[in-house]
């Protein structure tokens, strides 16, 4: 009797166990859920070779964040000095900290002489002044204060010299290649340097996190210093006034850098990044992020091509299994930019095998969909199985150890 149990038992776990040889890559696993300030990845290519309209300026890019498809580009990978648009780094960084918990908006902090000391652009912070962390954010988004953050960087990391560190770390984090930080202000240093391409990067990180709108948005506004001064507000972003659907941005200006921009403008379902370097006046830069920005708007659409959960007509067949068959589905999303009227340019090429065999788990990936645009493979979507297929006679032997063991 003994070894009849053993037998039985010996013959299930060999049902259960893989086959040497035949063990299985894990494609089921997904892929952990990116921080909001890991944007995707920009295209490699622009979707124009030539930028279609006339840019006056040193540097330019036009990027639509949700896909991270550059529409076009000029000079994009030149390393330059970009002014107070290094702020973008700055906000950036004292957004994640707002996200994570380790500063909060009402938090007061006390102005240190190296705050108060700052040149160029300021909101006039004196010397042992108190102000909430509300305040130095607002004050850098929309007035671009030096003064405001300098005084961010020490309540967040205690010395300017520090954050500019974790500035650095951070664009490294980013794939930033090409940007190195000396100042979290953006004032003249040498060594300090960025290009296009790696702006547009720091600003959809930025766009990730709510909390900026807050402040992009502000056309006017006023601080307090607690001693009977108020210093007026105005956003240096004049396009938030404007242009319609402009909700944020970051400009800057120096002999060495001209004068810099990356704004970014909503409408409908579709946001642009527009970055404009080294214009040669100040509203020349919002000439050309307008223009730019026009044509994005004008010209592209976002086009929904799949939807996770979709399912895929058929079965895929199955050998040594239950059924002939599993069910599929798109295991995963994905809107494309393409130029309007292009829609039917847009092909789903089914990269599947012939017959899978099983044991197979429900989820599990057993192919793909290639995302094919006028010839041109752009994307690929996971196929996975959508319910699980057991191998043939599994079942069976699994009832057999059941019953004979009363369970």
């Amino acid at each position: 009797m003994k070894l009849r149990k053993m037998l039985c038992l010996t013959l299930t776990l060999m049902l259960l166990a893989p086959a040497a040889g035949n063990a299985e890559l894990d494609l089921t696993t997904p892929a952990p859920t990116p921080a909001p300030a890991a944007p995707p990845a920009l295209s490699a290519a622009p979707l124009l070779e030539t930028p279609p309209i006339e840019l006056p300026c040193a540097a330019a890019i036009l990027v639509e964040p949700q896909s991270g498809q550059v529409l076009f580009a000029q000079n994009t990978d030149t390393p330059r000095p970009v002014a107070s648009v290094t702020k973008v780094m700055t906000i950036l960084l004292a957004l994640e900290a707002l996200s994570q918990g380790r500063v909060s908006l009402e938090d007061e902090f006390s102005i240190s002489q190296a705050a108060a000391g700052m040149g160029g652009s300021q909101v006039l912070l004196d010397v042992g002044e108190v102000q909430p962390f509300s305040v130095l954010l607002k004050s850098a988004i929309v007035g671009s204060a030096n003064d405001a953050s300098v005084a961010i960087a020490e309540a967040l990391y205690g010395s300017e010299s520090v954050f500019v560190e974790r500035m650095n770390e951070r664009a490294r984090e980013l794939g930033l290649t090409d940007t190195h930080f000396v100042n979290c202000t953006g004032l003249p240093a040498e060594g300090q340097q960025t290009t296009a391409r790696d702006v547009a990067v720091m600003t959809m990180a930025m766009l990730s996190y709510p909390a900026y709108f807050d402040f992009s948005t502000v056309w006017l506004d006023e601080v307090d210093h607690g001693d009977g001064r108020i210093t007026q507000l105005t956003n240096t972003n004049k396009l938030i006034r404007l242009y319609d659907g402009c909700d944020g941005g970051k400009t800057g200006s120096t002999n060495e850098a001209g004068y810099c921009i990356s704004a970014t403008a909503r409408r409908g379902d579709m946001r642009l990044i527009a970055v404009v370097l080294g214009a040669d006046t100040g509203s020349e830069r919002f000439d050309i992020a307008a223009e730019m920005l026009d044509y994005g708007f004008a010209h592209y659409r976002l086009y929904p091509v799949a939807e996770k959960g979709t399912k895929v007509r058929g079965e895929l067949p199955v050998t040594g299994g239950d059924s002939d068959g599993v069910p599929l589905v798109l295991d995963g999303d994905l809107t494309l930019l393409i130029q309007k009227g292009d829609e039917q340019g847009v092909q789903l090429v089914p990269d599947l095998p012939e017959a899978v065999e099983a044991p197979i788990a429900a989820g599990q990936e057993v192919g793909g969909v290639q995302v094919v645009v006028d010839g041109r493979a752009v994307a690929r979507i996971p196929v996975v199985a959508a319910r699980e297929v057991t191998a043939k006679g599994l079942k069976n032997a699994l009832q057999r150890v059941v019953e004979y063991w009363g369970l």
